[in-house]
């Protein structure tokens, strides 16, 4: 099984942690375009107690870099956080679940 089926398989699964937080997985095959060029529309999100998101990794919608320099690349990877919202360079699926894990595990860890 490939990486992409691994996170495909994931699609609807919902994980509640000891702590109170929970995890959803979507995952859905798309026809590839410019603005999802590896072909799967995904959300991997993190809920506190309170069922409100504060970790996202997701690809729902395109959203443009606030940087000041450099240049503007309007992208539809990204990750929300509770105040802000970065782009995230997918490069694999297994990259994707394990980037998404460190960054719930860190949140949990300092705000829990």
């Amino acid at each position: 099984m490939n990486d992409l089926e691994n996170l495909l398989n994931l699609d609807g699964e919902i994980f509640p942690m000891d702590n109170g937080y929970w995890v959803k997985f979507e995952a859905k095959v798309v026809q590839k375009s410019k603005a999802i060029p590896h072909g799967v529309k995904y959300s991997l999100t993190l809920h506190d107690k309170n069922n409100q998101r504060v970790i996202g990794y997701d690809n729902a919608h395109s959203f443009k870099s606030k940087k000041r320099y450099g240049a503007k690349k309007e992208t539809y990877d990204h990750i929300h956080k509770q105040v802000d919202i970065v782009s995230y360079e997918f490069e694999s699926a297994s990259q994707l679940i394990e980037d998404f894990w460190k960054s719930a595990e860190y949140y949990m860890e300092n705000n829990g």
